[in-house]
């Protein structure tokens, strides 16, 4: 068996009344909230993947300001270990209102919300990037370093 790990990303987009953009969705048959968050496509670059997965999920376009960390996780329902690339971003405007099939709602929530919602969250590692966020964790998006693809 060849170990093949998911390369994803998550943005923590907080507003101005301290409220976080999170995405309510089917997952492993139940309805979870999370980050807006997904996988990495190929040839994208991983901050383009951000941008793109906010927007396809929440409908809100965002600028990704800084880079919070690397996250693992390996998820129990299926064995796979997810690497969680997770930004901070600022919504700059709603641009659509169709959202990818999965997701049930986009929503403005708390940190006592989400909390109330504990049992809920996808993963640890929702709480864990918000307590990273507001702990002042913060890299310049430079830290990431994407090779050019030399043209064929």
């Amino acid at each position: 068996m060849t170990w093949t790990p998911h390369a994803t990303v998550a943005v923590v987009v907080e507003d101005d009344r301290g409220r976080f953009l999170m995405v309510e969705e089917h997952s492993n048959g139940q309805i979870v909230f999370n980050q807006p968050a997904g996988h990495v496509e190929e040839n994208e670059r991983i901050i383009d993947a951000a941008r793109r997965e906010a927007l396809e999920e929440t409908g809100w376009e965002v600028r990704p300001d800084h880079f919070l960390g690397l996250y693992t996780y390996t998820a129990p329902a299926n064995g796979v270990t997810y690497y969680r690339f997770c930004f901070t971003a600022t919504a700059l405007s709603r641009a659509r209102e169709r959202l990818d099939e999965d997701i049930i709602a986009a929503h403005w929530l708390t940190l006592a919300e989400l909390k109330a919602r504990q049992q809920q969250l996808r993963s640890p590692l929702v709480l864990q990037c918000i307590e990273d966020y507001r702990n002042g964790r913060r890299f310049p998006l430079d830290i990431i370093v994407e090779a050019q693809t030399p043209p064929a």
